[in-house]
């Protein structure tokens, strides 16, 4: 085919309409297409070429482009939008961020004594990512490590490798398998571990608590490894295979004995296996408690009353004993007791259960924890509230002839035919009921208190609330009022319902923590304090001890010329009432008893509450054996073996030598036996 440029022709019909139809005159140029005869040859059988549509060309050139766009807005959203995500789960790959774990504080008694200390832990645990994604690979790999742990599930730790999404935050996270390994096993899974993706060893240190005596369980806790509740409620900060304060102190004071953990910036290699460091943050430890408690006076108190309980038959009591100068707790009992190591080395679940489902509940921390109706415990904040308000004085005699009758109801006096005449020292000292009930709730036309300022001064007192002690799960008690009955049993509240709460029966319930605390306001004239079990808290940088505050939380709540005759009734009740037995020791002391009855077909408990010496007070002791029938019959003897011996100057000899125990009626001049 060829083009020439040839002028134009009047002969050529084409040319001239062409030139008319595009106004082109005879001097302008025109081009004509001539073919060659070769090439026309035979062009029946040929084609002179192949006609390309518009419509085609356009689309080829749309999804060209298209196909460009798509290309681009991946490269955007790899390379820019999702760049960091991949960047750092590439280096993920390479670099990681390892947690150097803190040494927990070292928790002291009030000398010094260590009640814990840290003993070496073999945990092992894996890292998702890091394990073989051949499904196969994987389950050869766990096999071998339960063939040498058999109480490792692997089954178990598939299923929870499945629920973890692949390039996850959690495929990262260690995944806990178990710990307290023995030496020769986490040697062998050391060595062999070389060679497996994903698997490590590690060294965590637990807690080995040094117990001399069980009841020290239920004040010091314990610490295990941190659930995953426990994870999502403390937060970034732990790990699945950390240990965390579960019960005590150890969960109270978790924040300060835990430390701070280090950080490592590691390089590791295809197995996920340490190469070398690039960074590291130091670590903190724990900082440690020094407590109030004195061992001696513990394991002395646990060791009578455990003698008291098994002599009457008895089988749960709890028993603290308080500096009232400044809310120390010197002594804190709850029994049954159980071990708390058993929960430290990793409690077996048959174990767990039996301790659980055990009628006794050894768990529960009764002397904080525990609820119960008070009995005559209660009396002298009773007395106290109706000297405050001016109701009576400390002359002010009401005769008790064996109790009240109002219509066809009786309220008794405890003893058949009553006190006769009656003043306020006396109402404490033979805790005479029909004294309290007029206090209380009046009789003919004495006005008493009523119930609404009855529940006001017991507020005041610290009853229907916490302490604040420093122990977790502390119990708030329970003050009864009108609104609560009406509301809840939809009956009326009664004249007989305030004088069951003034002899401490009916619906109000107290802790022993309450009741000792209470005490001792009375014990040092006048002044509240909150009882605590740590004195001071040694930081781990500066060891030097910080102090806790002492001070009062509260005082002046009623005159102290009130307080002095509350006080000169529970002496009385020790020279010549229902605790006359602790009248031979040789510090004078003061008290008063209580028998609280809780149920129709159950002994009543045994209640008993007072301080020593009179004058200068150095401890407040109160003690509950549940079930134990009368105050005056076993939790006096209990206070008075264990005052016996902390004023003959805590002889060591005496501290393991057997009680001698003697469960008897009290006798007094008055016959008392609250």
């Amino acid at each position: 085919m060829l083009l020439r440029n040839k002028p134009s022709t009047n002969n050529d019909p084409f040319a001239s309409l062409a030139v008319g139809r595009f106004g082109r005159t005879a001097h302008q140029k025109k081009y004509r297409l001539e073919i060659s005869d070769s090439y026309l040859k035979d062009s029946r059988h040929h084609k002179l070429g192949r006609n390309i549509s518009v419509v085609a060309v356009i689309i080829t050139q749309i999804l060209s482009v298209m196909l460009c766009m798509t290309l681009l807005g991946k490269i955007y959203y790899l390379q820019i939008y999702k760049g960091d995500y991949y960047r750092s789960l590439s280096e993920g790959n390479r670099i990681r961020i390892k947690r150097l774990p803190a040494q927990r504080g070292i928790i002291y008694d009030r000398n010094q004594t260590p009640l814990v200390h840290n003993v070496a832990n073999f945990l092992l645990y894996l890292i998702p990512t890091d394990l073989p994604k051949d499904f196969p690979e994987r389950q050869g790999l766990l096999r071998r490590l339960s063939n040498i742990i058999p109480t490792i599930d692997a089954n178990l730790i598939e299923a929870q490798l499945q629920a973890i999404q692949p390039g996850s935050y959690e495929s990262f996270q260690p995944l806990f398998v178990v710990d307290n390994i023995d030496y020769e096993k986490a040697l062998l899974i050391y060595l062999e571990s070389i060679k497996m993706p994903g698997v490590f060893l590690d060294n965590r240190s637990r807690r080995q608590y040094n117990l001399p005596s069980l009841s020290f369980s239920h004040l010091l806790g314990y610490a295990g490894k941190i659930s995953k509740e426990e994870l999502t409620e403390l937060g970034a900060e732990y790990s699945l295979i950390d240990y965390v304060g579960k019960s005590g102190l150890e969960k109270f004071y978790e924040s300060e004995l835990r430390g701070k953990h280090g950080v490592k910036q590691i390089e590791v290699d295809a197995l996920g296996k340490e190469k070398k460091i690039i960074s590291q943050t130091a670590v903190e430890d724990g900082n440690s408690l020094t407590l109030s408690i004195d061992i001696a006076s513990q394991v002395k108190l646990e060791t009578i009353i455990n003698h008291y309980l098994e002599k009457g038959g008895f089988k749960k009591a709890s028993a603290i004993v308080m500096d009232p100068n400044n809310g120390e707790i010197l002594a804190l009992i709850s029994l049954p007791s159980y071990d708390n190591n058993s929960f430290a080395k990793g409690i077996s679940n048959q174990e767990y259960q039996a301790l659980l489902g055990h009628e006794d509940r050894p768990l529960f921390a009764r002397a904080s924890s525990g609820e119960f109706p008070s009995g005559s415990v209660i009396k002298p904040v009773m007395l106290a509230a109706a000297l405050d308000a001016g109701i009576i004085n400390d002359q002010t005699s009401f005769m008790s002839n064996g109790g009240l009758r109002i219509g066809q109801w009786f309220f008794p006096d405890w003893k058949s035919g009553g006190h006769g005449n009656t003043n306020a020292r006396k109402a404490i000292a033979e805790s005479v009921n029909t004294y309290f009930y007029y206090i209380g709730g009046g009789y003919q036309d004495f006005q008493g208190l009523g119930i609404d300022k009855i529940i006001n001064y017991f507020k005041l007192f610290g009853l229907g609330s916490q302490t604040g002690l420093d122990l977790p799960n502390e119990a708030d008690g329970f003050l009864p009022s009108k609104e609560w009955k009406e509301s809840t049993k939809n009956e009326t509240w009664y004249i007989g319902d305030t004088y069951h709460v003034s002899i401490g029966q009916g619906d109000l319930i107290v802790t022993p923590l309450q009741v000792a605390n209470y005490t001792s306001f009375f014990a040092n004239g006048g002044k509240m304090y909150r009882p605590h079990l740590v004195k001071n808290i040694i930081t781990s940088q500066s060891k030097t001890p910080h102090e806790v505050d002492t001070s009062a939380i509260k005082e002046n709540i009623i005159k102290s010329s009130d307080i002095q005759i509350v006080r000169e009734g529970m002496r009385q009740a020790v020279t010549a009432g229902s605790a006359i037995r602790l009248n031979s020791l040789n510090v004078p002391a003061a008290g008063k008893t209580g028998t609280a009855q809780w149920s129709s077909k159950k002994a009543p408990h045994a209640w008993f509450t007072g301080f020593a010496p009179f004058d200068q007070p150095e401890i407040v002791i109160t003690i509950l054996v549940e079930e134990g029938e009368e105050g005056s019959r076993v939790a006096v003897p209990i206070a008075d073996e264990f005052m016996r011996w902390y004023f003959d100057g805590k002889k060591p000899d005496l501290v393991d030598a057997p009680v001698k125990v003697r469960i008897e009626p009290a006798t007094s001049t008055a016959d008392v036996s609250d």
